[in-house]
């Protein structure tokens, strides 16, 4: 099972002493808290497409790809990659860039996005918003595997004998997880490509997002992919720990009460009653997270959302010490328990390359 961190990479003032980062130094944190991740022995960095204040990681491969030089064998993935107002065409060489550039620690989460005057700013309708997920994925999907591309939509001007370049490494895409907060038909298009679903399930309790989970098992098992509790899952999750969990709370509390996303709305412990954020002791986010396993079946990736909200860099890494140390590795071995020898473990790019080959070894000897 993977564990690693996202960002929305907001620009948030610090309630706490009415601090605002400047853009440049928010940039330069969370390529610092990325470089963090990956010493306190997380598996995933995932960064988020946003192009609007107070957000900044409006190019997620020029970032991403820096924190590939400054990594070894960290997974970098994006939270979300806008499949809506993307060109699919981009999107295709873009990605294969940073596939070569990070030898194939890559992988992309599309989504819709939560922003809807970004829809406008791209020249796209977000009541299209659905249907242009669609359409744009199904391009981009042919884009990486097909040489040359013949290709006439509703959304963009057609394609004739088009090859995108630089071709995915080894000849193997980018592992796509579709992530959704509410669609089953981002589900339902996961599910009939063989794709990953992630479920960001760090707004909303748990119950939505165990029907949407159990809708995407289903749909991948019906398209052929494998069983139902094969299909590749991941999560969100939000923790804050101190050693004495009263700490946690007291020191949270303010920077949950004024977040840009989820604050002035219900308090800090509805909140963690009915949702996936979990703010105590380590042991309580351990206990918590534990029990995602009973809500959702074996999955393959969570990921954990550590600096929104206006924390402060020196808290963030503070956060990220505690996650790797004493959190993950007893998260590790305990969901790894019990989980039967048939169920997938988080793709890889050599996990990919290794299941292409065995497919054509397997044909090889059939002829």
């Amino acid at each position: 099972m993977q564990f690693g961190i996202f960002t929305v990479g907001d620009v948030t003032t610090d309630p706490t002493n009415a601090s605002t980062p400047t853009e440049n130094e928010r940039i330069k944190a969370i390529l610092t808290i990325a470089q963090k991740a990956e010493e306190v022995g997380l598996d995933v960095f995932a960064l988020g497409e946003h192009h609007n204040p107070p957000f900044v990681p409006s190019s997620p491969t020029t970032m991403l790809g820096y924190i590939a030089a400054r990594t070894e064998r960290l997974l970098l993935s994006t939270a979300t990659t806008l499949i809506t107002t993307n060109d699919p065409v981009k999107i295709a060489e873009d990605y294969a860039m940073l596939q070569h550039v990070a030898d194939g620690r890559v992988d992309v989460m599309m989504g819709r996005g939560n922003t809807g005057p970004v829809y406008p700013w791209f020249g796209k309708d977000i009541r299209e918003g659905i249907p242009l997920a669609v359409e744009n994925y199904a391009l981009l999907h042919r884009l990486w595997r097909e040489d040359f591309v013949d290709w006439q939509g509703k959304y963009r001007t057609p394609l004739q004998g088009f090859q995108s370049t630089p071709r995915p490494l080894d000849g193997v895409p980018p592992f796509v997880w579709h992530g959704s907060i509410r669609s089953p038909e981002i589900a339902e298009q996961a599910a009939y490509y063989g794709d990953g679903f992630f479920a960001n399930n760090i707004f909303w309790p748990k119950e939505h997002y165990m029907k949407l989970v159990d809708f995407y098992r289903q749909r991948f098992e019906h398209y052929g992919h494998g069983s139902a509790d094969q299909a590749i899952v991941g999560l969100g999750g939000q923790a804050f720990m101190a050693k004495r969990s009263q700490d946690a709370v007291t020191q949270f509390r303010p920077y949950f009460d004024n977040a840009p996303v989820y604050g002035h709305g219900p308090s800090l412990e509805e909140f963690s009653d009915t949702t996936p954020l979990a703010v105590g002791s380590p042991q309580q986010v351990i206990d918590k997270y534990l029990g995602m396993r009973d809500h959702f079946g074996h999955y393959q990736r969570q990921l954990f959302l550590m600096d929104h909200a206006g924390l402060p860099l020196k808290t963030v890494l503070e956060q990220l010490d505690i996650l790797g140390e004493e959190v993950v590795p007893v998260l590790r071995a305990e969901l790894g328990k019990g989980r039967a020898a048939h169920i997938p473990d988080g793709p890889t790019h050599a996990s990919l390359v290794a299941a292409r080959d065995k497919v054509a070894a397997q044909l090889e000897a059939a002829e």
